[in-house]
């Protein structure tokens, strides 16, 4: 991939040496909310005591909401980037894949 294909700001520089930058402390953040999420979520789906559950829920919506603060903040200064999708492979998957949605078990329940 070349730099035309890259959506992002201009990166905002930090220092670079051994000792943590305010790039590598929200890095670390946002790797720790991407699995703390990932945990709630499966706790979640196994739940079988609601009030945990409900609690739990709040826990994880407040945790997802950090997640995307921290993604929100490093794509703003240039340290998160992401790649322009290629129209013709988009394309091409959705025609490989549009037979799948027969195999749905709940297509007919409206």
């Amino acid at each position: 991939m070349n730099n035309q294909n890259k959506i992002g700001n201009p990166k905002t520089q930090v220092p670079e040496s051994p000792q943590m930058n305010d790039r590598d402390f929200i890095t670390d953040a946002l790797a720790m909310e991407k699995y703390m999420t990932a945990g709630y979520c499966t706790f979640l789906n196994e739940a079988s005591h609601e009030g945990l559950y409900q609690d739990v829920l709040q826990i994880f919506t407040e945790s997802q909401n950090a997640q995307r603060r921290l993604y929100e903040c490093m794509f703003q200064k240039g340290w998160y980037q992401l790649e322009q999708a290629d129209q013709q492979a988009l394309q091409q998957s959705f025609t490989q894949h549009q037979g799948y949605q027969t195999q749905f078990p709940y297509q007919n329940m409206q």
